[in-house]
C-alpha cells in the first residue's frame, strides 16, 4: 500500500502540470494537440494550416475563414489521474466574416476545473484571411486560482481547397500574477492536398513550425489519407511531433475518422511514458 501511494501522488503531479499548461497553450511539443482539433491530434498537434474546421479557433483563428456556413466541433479526453479534457467549439460564416467561439474544460468536475473561453472574428478578401481572438483563461497553480486575459492573431491564405498556409501568434498578452504569463507561442503552417479532396481519394500533408517563448523551436509532420465515396469513408493519419523539452510522450501520433456525409467521427492516439496511452475522440460538423 505504501507504494502505491507514492506512484499516485507522482501521477496526479504530473496530469496537474501537464494538462494545466495545456490548458493554455503553453506545453512544449504534444500540448497544442490538447486544445486543437482530434483530426489536428492526429498529426502530431499541427493546425496553424488546417482550415476549415470550428476547431481551427484553438489554434489559428484565420482558419475559420473557409468555413461554408456553420460549423461545429467538440472533443473529449481523460486521465489515469480522473481529470478530463472537454473542448466544444462554433463557428458562424456571414458573408466576408467568419466569427467563432471555443471553450476548454480541464479537471475533476466542472466546479473545480480550470476553464479557456475564446472569441475569434475573421474577415477575408479573395485568398487571405486576418483573424483576431479574444480569450479567457483560469488555472489553478500552487493551489491559488489565477485568471489572464490574452489574445491571438493569425494570418490563412488558402488557394482553394488544394493548400493552405497559414501563421499564428498565440497568448498576447496573458499576465496571471506576479511574474507569472500565458506563453507566446508562433505557429507557422503549410497543408497540400496531392489529389482533389472532393474525389474518392485523399491524400494531405501538413507541415508546421513552433516557436514557443520557453523552449527551443521544433518542427510536426502530419499526413492523412483515405478513401471516401457518396459521403461515406475512412481516413487514417500519423504525425510526427518534436519537442522543445524533455518530455514522457511518445514523438509519433496516429487518428482515424469515420465520414459520414458532413459528420466526422474522428479519433487520436498517442503514447505517454508517464500518462500511459492518450485517447481522443471527437465529433465534427460541417454542412
Amino acid at each position: 500500500m505504501k507504494g502505491r501511494v507514492p506512484r499516485a501522488l507522482l501521477l496526479t503531479a504530473l496530469s496537474d502540470v501537464l494538462l494545466a499548461s495545456a490548458l493554455v497553450a503553453q506545453g512544449e511539443g504534444s500540448l497544442p494537440a490538447l486544445l486543437g482539433s482530434v483530426r489536428g491530434a492526429g498529426m502530431g498537434g499541427a493546425g496553424a494550416a488546417l482550415v476549415g474546421d470550428a476547431g481551427a479557433i484553438f489554434a489559428n483563428p484565420a482558419g475559420l475563414a473557409t468555413i461554408h456556413h456553420v460549423a461545429v466541433e467538440g472533443a473529449y479526453e481523460s486521465y489515469p489521474a480522473g481529470n478530463t479534457l472537454s473542448t466544444g467549439a462554433l463557428a458562424l460564416r456571414v458573408s466576408r466574416f467568419t466569427w467563432g467561439a471555443g471553450a476548454a474544460a480541464l479537471g475533476p468536475s466542472y466546479t473545480r476545473a480550470d476553464l479557456l473561453g475564446v472569441s475569434s472574428l475573421v474577415f477575408r478578401t479573395g485568398l487571405v484571411a486576418l483573424g483576431t481572438s479574444i480569450k479567457y483563461a483560469r488555472e489553478t497553480i500552487g493551489g491559488a486560482r489565477l485568471d489572464a486575459w490574452a489574445g491571438d492573431a493569425g494570418l490563412a491564405i488558402a488557394v482553394f481547397d488544394l493548400m493552405a498556409l497559414g501563421v499564428s501568434v498565440q497568448n498576447i498578452g496573458g499576465d496571471l500574477g506576479p511574474g507569472l504569463h500565458l506563453p507566446r507561442r508562433t505557429r507557422a503552417g503549410f497543408t497540400l492536398n496531392y489529389v482533389d479532396p472532393q474525389g474518392t481519394y485523399r491524400l494531405l500533408t501538413t507541415l508546421e513550425g513552433q516557436w514557443p517563448s520557453e523552449g527551443s523551436a521544433f518542427l510536426t509532420l502530419g499526413v492523412e489519407s483515405g478513401m471516401v465515396t457518396h459521403g461515406l469513408g475512412l481516413l487514417g493519419r500519423v504525425g510526427y511531433v518534436g519537442h522543445s523539452t524533455t518530455t514522457s510522450a511518445s514523438p509519433f501520433t496516429a487518428g482515424a475518422s469515420m465520414e459520414l456525409g458532413r459528420l466526422h467521427l474522428d479519433y487520436a492516439y498517442r503514447a505517454d511514458d508517464a500518462l500511459g496511452a492518450r485517447h481522443r475522440v471527437g465529433l465534427r460538423w460541417t454542412p
